[in-house]
């Protein structure tokens, strides 16, 4: 019996010893206040932690991405993307992003080839440094026009686009006015949200704008029947802003080539009217000043244009310069270019027509919805400024 007890009263002395040396080797207090302690102050630290999410910055937008920063009030996640020598693209993150939601800012625009695979190679970088959920947030899409054969043996770029992401490991696909819908459908497994620059430009518009058109009618110009749907949202959108008597009208383009128009048509009264035209993107500008100046021969009174994407490829800006338009409105989805030649048609566009509106609100916002598994429907609805 004695040796029963002994046995007794030694096995948990052995076993305290044995924890107390455990937790000595991870430096873990086991005394219940230390505990009790410990569990407040890391329920503390949980209140006033970040949000347990990171923005990655690629090359392609950066003041885009670090406006979105300062808007949700977090810094960028550090991280080393540049070039090797060679030209091959150089990542290295700066910080763990285990069981971290991480949302991946990159424009697929021009270099468009070097963009695009940049943000392959950063959803594989995190996907090998087990982050719990990538987003990429596309605010412009690349190869979006490609979204169907017009021809015989032609990729469906889009669509490859969708699938080459999706291989990486993509989880949500965040982006704004993609050129046709149904790239969404593209995607088979990560969901899209598309949202829409409207939102943002109208209220702008409205306030910075409009006051300048009196009492005089306003038309909405589609620049094509695809954009008809675009076109209708935004005349929508203006009209609950108590803007009235607006009307819309789309001009019918025949084409030489891709980017050269022989002729356009307009259906509907745009005469004695200011107009606006609105569209997706601004290429090389070559439909659009066109178009601006068709509707002025046809005898409108001012024609603005309101575009998400500003490419601004090859003489786009000389032409909207040395064009009719009064305003063009885009927004921060692509950098703008800033290099053009003083005493210029470009710079002419630049100084005097082309009006930035950013879209980091609208992006933060929708970045924050994703994050809490709330709604964005709400992104959808032109709010006053």
């Amino acid at each position: 019996m004695p040796l029963t007890e002994g046995k007794m009263t030694d096995t948990p002395s052995k076993k305290t010893a044995m924890l107390n040396h455990i937790a000595q080797t991870l430096s873990i207090s086991t005394h219940p206040d230390d505990m009790e302690r410990e569990d407040m102050e890391r329920s503390k630290d949980g209140q006033s932690a970040p949000v347990p999410f990171k923005i990655l910055a690629g090359r392609s937008n950066p003041p885009l991405a670090r406006e979105i920063a300062d808007v949700l009030g977090i810094p960028l996640m550090a991280a080393t993307v540049d070039r090797f020598n060679d030209g091959e693209i150089n990542i290295q993150l700066g910080e763990s992003v285990r069981n971290v939601h991480v949302f991946v800012v990159q424009s697929t625009c021009m270099p468009v080839n070097d963009n695009l695979f940049e943000l392959f190679l950063l959803i594989r970088c995190l996907r090998r440094a087990s982050a719990k959920s990538i987003t990429a947030v596309m605010p412009y899409y690349g190869y979006a026009r490609q979204d169907r054969k017009m021809t015989a043996r032609v990729p469906i770029s889009a669509s490859d686009v969708a699938i080459m992401l999706e291989s990486a490991g993509v989880d949500r696909v965040l982006a704004v006015d993609l050129h046709c819908g149904q790239i969404q459908g593209f995607f088979h497994h990560a969901p899209v949200d598309n949202l829409h620059a409207f939102v943002q430009h109208v209220p702008y518009l409205v306030k910075e704008i409009v006051p300048s058109f009196g009492d005089n009618p306003i038309a909405i110009v589609s620049p094509d029947a695809g954009g008809v749907a675009r076109a209708k949202m935004f005349m929508e959108a203006m009209s609950g802003m108590n803007v009235s008597n607006i009307s819309l009208a789309i001009t019918i383009k025949h084409r030489r080539a891709a980017g050269e128009i022989e002729a356009m048509n307009i259906v509907g009264e745009i005469k004695g009217k200011h107009c606006i035209i609105v569209d997706d993107m601004i290429d090389t500008a070559g439909t659009l000043c066109k178009a601006a100046d068709s509707l002025t021969e046809m005898g409108a009174l001012s024609v603005s244009a309101c575009c998400t994407h500003a490419l601004f490829s090859g003489p786009a800006l000389e032409r909207i310069g040395a064009c009719s338009l009064v305003h063009v409105i885009v927004s921060d989805t692509i950098p703008m270019k800033q290099n053009v030649a003083p005493g210029s048609m470009a710079e002419k566009a630049v100084k005097e027509k082309i009006k930035l509106v950013s879209c980091a609100r609208l992006l933060s916002q929708a970045i924050l919805s994703i994050n809490t598994g709330t709604s964005v429907s709400n992104l959808f609805a032109v709010k006053p400024r």
